[in-house]
């Protein structure tokens, strides 16, 4: 038997106010006229209504992302580049989003992936006192914008967890107007401050830790350049593992990877997977203490697809294989390449595991130390030792290649910037190949 269906449900009010009732239209106009729905305007030119019931984090993130006016860097349709739910799918499968949803976690995940700026506030780490400021904040401005993570039964509605951005504030009344993505289901609606706070106070059964929420805003650099989840996860870990020269090519598939499908690879996700939920529990159940013992775990446990997932990153090659001449496009980014590189040099973390893995005998020597200039061939040998492991399918195993013969050439693409080609003759036992690392 076909069944009828739903259209809607009567917003229960109070708590709420409905956005387009007399009251509702009244609290509007007051605020407008006390400067505090700055930032309403973009949101609602972007507004829509979640495509799946469980999408709500996701309409909620790309309705955001497309207000602050972020470039995803990789087309939606045709040649338009444009953030829709679908294009939010780098930390979680889509299909599980579909099925339970998104947790808290995951959202500022998907956030910093899309390359916004995130601060995340559970309710535990934070207070009304702090949440009323932010919400001040964006609601006279119109570059940040904060998503709410609450549970619906505070506000007698129906369902349980939900996302739904912020789009302004009446200080009078302390009452914060929520855009509810799930249009088909509820309007936009007024509701008191302090009660939208007690539904955030709400523990998510799934996670088993308290609600909050997403403070977003532009970054203060091209949001294209730090697309991926690499630069805020695994991406100083496996970097500084390949050393010096591997960093810049990494750089330049990372950049890449916004028009080939973002993380979508499956030695990605398994590799994401390892560090976002195995490693936690790793250091939860080792004796860590300090950060030497954290990388110690870190290194130790790799995944046996590890190596397939640097091989995707890093362009290592056999000498036969030929095709050292760069493509334009992969000249054309040698400049963010460097950035990068930069970047993640200047970092406290890197200086730690330069130190870790300098402790440890790699190769044929021991790792040189990489900002030592005076050991580049030391470093390039080191390099073509763990390129050949990675071609042979045996990185990380004990089995141990040893660098006869390196070379260091400058190479030059249509006049532009040189680039680094490191060339080694590496031999295992009787058996020997060439390896070009770029």
């Amino acid at each position: 038997m076909a069944m009828a269906g739903l259209y809607k449900r009567v917003l229960p009010s109070p708590p709420a106010v409905d956005f387009a009732s007399s009251d509702g239209k009244q609290l509007f106009i007051e605020a407008i006229q006390n400067g505090t729905m700055e930032g309403f305007y973009k949101l609602i030119s972007y507004f829509q209504t979640q495509s799946e019931p469980a999408y709500c984090g996701l309409a909620s993130l790309s309705m955001v992302l497309n207000a602050l006016a972020i470039d995803p860097g990789r087309k939606w349709k045709g040649p338009w580049r444009w953030f829709d739910e679908s294009m939010l799918d780098c930390c979680e499968p889509l299909e599980k989003v579909k099925e339970k949803g998104i947790s808290f976690g995951k959202l500022v995940c998907l956030a910093h992936c899309a390359g916004a700026k995130v601060q995340a506030f559970r309710t535990n780490q934070s207070s009304l006192d702090d949440f009323r400021k932010f919400v001040v904040r964006c609601s006279t401005s119109d570059d940040c914008h904060i998503i709410s993570s609450y549970h619906r039964a505070t506000f007698k509605q129906t369902g349980t967890g939900h996302f739904s951005p912020i789009g302004g504030y009446h200080a009078g009344r302390d009452m914060a107007l929520i855009l509810d993505v799930a249009r088909f289901k509820y309007p936009p609606h007024w509701v008191p401050l302090r009660l939208l706070w007690e539904a955030m106070e709400s523990v998510d059964e799934a996670t088993r830790q308290c609600r909050g929420f997403l403070l977003i805003s532009r970054p203060h650099r091209d949001p294209g350049l730090l697309y991926t989840l690499v630069l805020t996860t695994c991406f100083r870990f496996y970097l500084v593992k390949l050393h010096l020269f591997w960093t810049a090519d990494v750089c330049s598939r990372y950049s890449l990877w916004g028009s080939a499908g973002s993380c979508k690879h499956e030695s990605w996700v398994k590799v994401a997977k390892y560090l976002m939920d195995d490693v936690p529990n790793l250091v939860k159940t080792d004796d860590v203490k300090d950060v030497h013992k954290v990388l110690s775990v870190v290194f130790s446990s790799l995944p046996s697809h590890f190596g397939e997932f640097i091989k995707w990153i890093a362009e290592v090659r056999r000498r036969e294989d030929g095709g050292q001449n760069l493509s334009l496009e992969e000249n054309g980014r040698l400049s963010l390449k460097e950035e990068v590189l930069k970047q993640v040099q200047e970092t406290g973390l890197f200086k730690h595991v330069v130190a870790f893995l300098s402790s440890l005998t790699l190769c044929c020597r021991n790792a040189p130390t990489l900002s030592d200039e005076n050991n580049l061939p030391d470093i390039a040998a080191t390099v073509c030792c763990q390129g050949a492991e990675l071609l042979s399918g045996a990185f990380g195993s004990s089995e141990r290649y040893c660098c006869q013969e390196t070379c260091i050439r400058r190479l030059r693409a249509n006049g532009d910037k040189p680039i680094t080609l490191v060339s080694g003759t590496v031999v295992n036992g009787s058996s020997e190949q060439g390896v070009d690392v770029l």
